[in-house]
């Protein structure tokens, strides 16, 4: 029996005393990681993964791993579950058709075009669609759900935490650049956030580039950014439809994991009676913390030796995927008249 299942056979005392300890630490990583990003600027996910990384011999401790586990399992599910609080309907269909098409075409596209690089570079499929998905929908938080619906392998968190460093480092750059693109381009504050909130990856940077042009282009980017969130949840679907089908060559009907139902539950409470803004606030701090911590226990499940392996071509990959992104989204702006917004 494995340390999981052995401490799911307990009661409830005693898993809670059993993922007391791993959990403690993954919280104190993540209060760590926040409090450099509050007082120092920078990603608080590269600092919870890369602060993880040193406690990597934790791992190894019984007394440890099965609260890493369950952070790096149950509470990230939990975490992108809360993100549904944020999105509405009403905000989708704010957006226009134009966009929206925009956006969820761009997504396919940049997964699809994630495969065909991986190929070429001779990466496996599996590591091109994971991180084509975190690059085409919220980088981060897109990587750990699409990684947690994927069939477990060797490379399987090694695959996953390379993706959560990478786009989470593209993002930055991407916050920093493109404004100074745009600018160059000429795009208005509409244009702007539509680009921004299509195509920078983490959605605290889209923020931050959005509302570096003027208030208007960050509500904008804001909203079309919460629109690639809410399309995490069908993406998520097709993979776990695509797997069920290898896995026992039928079809049929496909179960929705029980954070994407939860997802799907929180955006059609917030559609439907408009929850309070204190509510939401809280709910998405939640989600953030919660996200923060699980980032940390994949740190700490990872060694700094398999990051040194990793090598250049999945960073080529997700750099590669990126440009790709960002040329899609602005022919496809430029074709629909979009670019032309003020």
């Amino acid at each position: 029996m494995t340390a999981s299942a052995s401490v799911a056979a307990q009661p409830a005392p005693g898993r809670l005393r059993a993922i007391a300890p791993g959990a403690s630490i993954c919280a104190t990583v993540a209060l760590a990681a926040r409090f450099l990003a509050d007082h120092y600027g920078g990603p608080v996910m590269l600092y919870a993964l890369l602060f993880g990384t040193a406690f990597n011999f934790l791992i190894d401790d019984p007394r440890c791993r099965p609260g890493i586990e369950f952070i790096a399992r149950t509470v990230l599910r939990v975490g992108v579950a809360l993100l549904g609080v944020r999105i509405s309907v009403g905000q989708v269909t704010a957006l226009g058709a134009a966009p929206f098409a925009i956006v969820a075409c761009a997504i396919a596209a940049t997964i699809a075009f994630g495969w065909v690089l991986a190929r070429l570079l001779r990466l496996r499929s599996q590591q091109g669609l994971l991180s084509g998905s975190a690059v085409a929908i919220c980088g981060a938080s897109a990587a750990l759900a699409v990684a947690a619906v994927m069939p477990t392998h060797a490379k399987h968190e090694e695959d996953t935490i390379v993706t959560v460093v990478g786009v989470t480092v593209l993002s930055t750059i991407a916050m920093v650049l493109y404004p100074i693109a745009v600018h160059a381009l000429g795009l208005g504050d509409t244009a702007a956030g539509v680009f921004f909130g299509a195509t920078i990856h983490d959605v605290a940077q889209v923020v931050g580039a959005g509302y570096l042009i003027s208030e208007h282009a960050g509500e904008v980017s804001t909203v079309v950014k919460l629109t690639r969130v809410a399309l995490l949840v069908p993406t998520v679907l097709l993979f776990v439809l695509h797997y069920r089908r290898r896995e026992d060559g039928r079809g049929g009907a496909v179960a929705l994991p029980g954070f994407l139902l939860a997802f799907v539950v929180l955006v059609a409470i917030n559609s439907a009676f408009g929850l309070p803004r204190g509510i939401v606030d809280a709910t998405s701090d939640a989600s953030r913390w919660f996200l923060v911590a699980a980032i940390a226990a994949l740190g700490i499940k990872t060694s700094f030796k398999q990051l040194a392996e990793v090598g250049v071509r999945p960073i080529a990959l997700m750099l590669g995927e990126t440009i790709f992104l960002a040329a899609f989204v602005l022919g496809a702006m430029m074709l629909a008249g979009v670019a032309a917004a003020r």
